[in-house]
């Protein structure tokens, strides 16, 4: 009986917490279905007495949201790529190799995932700049990315390879198979639960990324959709039902990515990819 009645209200804590944390995805959906009366109307309305379902589309081609959607995607994918391209040999290697070196590289990588953005943008940009590396923006913005995301991903497959028992790649060794064989072979198989979810993640994440775009990239044409939400702010700023609408197309592919995958990303971060 007393275990019932504690399940009952872990229950109900985590509704209300759910709810709690659900609530401004919610207002988001509903601010851009309301009018310009409704959205200052006081007391502030829980659902639109006449949905703006027009404002959606004004905002797609007033803003030009098809493009806006392709340049974050095209930032997200490049650099989900160079960061698992990279990522996976160092994370394998901090988790299978211990000496003293090894111990300063992880060290340093950790040291790197505390550092924001906005301290990393100055030194990144002047780098940039000199080698002449502005006049590809998004290549840019793609580099600066995987440099910050990378630790990030590193310690989150390195968990996953040290999960992998290393008697099967001696067994591998033993069988005639070379160190990078036994690699392919054994333990990559073995660890892509956990490499396609940080893959995941970190492509969530450069999806939204902003301060290297608006700091590095100029032309319009190329601007992430994170840049072209900035740019409805202003001084006088007051058509929130338009914001709300760009914030809606860009929010929910990441919000659908997450929802279908759920179950996998959990899986992945909590067990590991070994079955």
């Amino acid at each position: 009986m007393i275990t019932t009645n504690r399940d009952r209200l872990m229950l109900a804590i985590s509704i209300v917490m759910a709810a709690i944390y659900l609530f401004p995805l919610y207002w988001m959906y509903i601010t851009a279905l309301k009018s310009g009366s409704e959205m200052f109307a006081t007391p502030p309305s829980f659902w639109p007495a006449s949905p703006q379902w027009g404002t959606y589309a004004y905002v797609w081609e007033s803003r030009d949201m098809g493009r806006y959607l392709w340049n974050s995607l095209v930032i997200a994918l490049g650099s989900m790529a160079l960061i698992t391209l990279l990522g996976v040999g160092c994370a394998y290697v901090l988790a299978r190799y211990r000496n003293v070196w090894v111990d300063i590289g992880l060290f340093l990588i950790l040291m790197l995932q505390v550092l924001p953005a906005s301290l990393m943008i100055t030194p990144i940009f002047v780098g940039f700049s000199q080698i002449g590396m502005l006049n590809y923006p998004r290549l840019a913005v793609i580099i600066a990315v995987a440099a910050k995301s990378m630790p990030f991903f590193v310690i989150l497959v390195r968990a996953t390879f040290m999960s992998v028992p290393q008697e099967l790649e001696e067994a591998a060794l033993v069988d005639g198979n070379s160190r990078v064989g036994a690699f392919f072979n054994i333990v990559l198989p073995l660890a892509r639960n956990g490499i396609l979810v940080s893959a995941i993640l970190i492509f969530m994440q450069a999806f939204g990324e902003f301060v290297y775009s608006k700091s590095m990239i100029q032309a319009v044409d190329l601007q992430p959709a994170s840049v072209g939400l900035n740019s409805f702010m202003g001084p006088n700023t007051n058509e929130w039902n338009n914001i709300m609408a760009y914030a809606t197309m860009y929010v929910t592919p990441i919000l659908a990515i997450f929802v279908l995958l759920q179950r996998r990303i959990v899986s992945g971060l909590t067990s590991g990819a070994l079955k």
